[in-house]
């Protein structure tokens, strides 16, 4: 009588699916701690962008006394910044308006809520901030959350 002691190597249908679904569920875990952090990288361009438009502001308004209409304005004839940020997100213009009061009011609607930076900024309130035209509201807390500046 003679005996089969070949041995079949392989791996079988139920251990393939668990390793499948164990890569799943670690891979759900990387893409959603990376979208957590695409979205600390974007509020902090967008804090960086306003702190280098203050900046350029206070350039503008030591030699022209006054602060500009538009944030362009800071780009041509004498550029006090190469280029004018914009969002990171969708490539919009920050929120700005020049102010009676408080000399401008400059900020980002788009800063995430849990953002620490929302606790030190302005808070200056759409009717309160001294703006005729392109006023907006800098209060964080319904939403949308806005990080604002002022001179």
């Amino acid at each position: 009588m003679k005996t089969n002691n070949t041995k079949q190597t392989g791996f079988t249908l139920i251990e393939l699916l668990v390793v499948i679904a164990i890569i799943g569920i670690l891979a759900t875990i990387v893409m959603v701690s990376l979208n957590t952090a695409r979205a600390k990288a974007r509020d902090a361009r967008r804090i960086s962008d306003i702190r280098q438009l203050q900046l350029a502001l206070q350039m503008y308004y030591d030699i022209n006394n006054a602060y500009p209409a538009t944030l362009a304005a800071l780009t041509t004839p004498t550029a006090y910044i190469t280029i004018e940020p914009k969002d990171p997100q969708d490539s919009s213009s920050y929120l700005y308006c020049v102010s009676t009061t408080k000399g401008y009011h400059l900020g980002s609607a788009k800063v995430e809520n849990d953002n620490t930076a929302l606790d030190s900024d302005a808070d200056i309130a759409a009717g309160t901030d001294g703006c005729a035209t392109g006023t907006f509201s800098g209060v964080d807390g319904s939403g949308p959350y806005v990080y604002d500046v002022t001179p």
